[in-house]
């Protein structure tokens, strides 16, 4: 086995201090002019981005990845995972490919394609959890 290329295992650490709800440390692995893309989603840049992370973890929303493939070449990282995003007794888990930019260890670019279809259809299935659990 191999050691990971630097700058996906800055894309790892990036979201499994994520997952560990380490934000601050999530957040130094960013690029102060960071451009964060989601599929059929506004752009956001810089410090917007740092604070919606920041944001999130106010909220108490939990975060959390499963990794499928992770590739590298170069400064660019390519991503395929599972995100799982939870709010209270709420879940939805969905899949993700990612691309990631890093440049002098911070990421530049993360760019994260997914089906709104299945992001709203595991939503339904995890309000019916929560619904039912009652």
């Amino acid at each position: 086995m191999t050691a990971e290329q630097p700058a996906a295992a800055v894309v790892r650490a990036f979201l499994e201090h994520l997952a560990r709800a380490e934000t601050e440390a999530a957040l130094a692995l960013l690029d102060p002019e960071v451009e964060w893309r989601n599929t059929g989603m506004p752009t956001f840049r810089g410090e917007r981005v740092h604070q919606m992370i920041a944001d999130m973890e106010k909220r108490g929303v939990g975060f959390d990845v499963r990794w499928r493939h992770l590739a590298a070449d170069g400064d660019t990282v390519l991503t395929d995972r599972t995100d799982v995003l939870a709010y209270g007794g709420w879940e939805t888990s969905f899949g993700v490919r990612g691309t990631f930019v890093v440049r002098d260890g911070r990421i530049t670019l993360w760019d994260d394609a997914f089906s709104w279809l299945e992001l709203l259809a595991s939503g339904v299935v995890g309000l019916g959890r929560v619904l039912t659990s009652r």
